[in-house]
């Protein structure tokens, strides 16, 4: 999931600025990059929070180490 999450930014950041580049900023679908740029830091997010719900140590130190 981290894999594809970062794939998908990669491949929008090299189709955006190519499409600079090459000048086509105004025929490219911008809501086509939004949406796909918005699923892959949504892929990001979840891998995150799967990650913060899965690590028992953070778990201890939030419950037995004073602040």
């Amino acid at each position: 999931m981290e894999k594809a999450g970062y794939i998908l930014l990669g491949i929008i950041a090299l189709v955006w600025i190519l499409a600079v580049i090459i000048g086509s900023i105004a025929v490219f679908p911008v809501g086509l990059v939004g949406l796909i740029m918005i699923v892959g830091i949504g892929l990001l997010m979840i891998k995150v929070i799967q990650d913060r719900i899965n690590n028992k140590e953070d778990d201890y130190y939030q419950k037995n180490i004073e602040k």
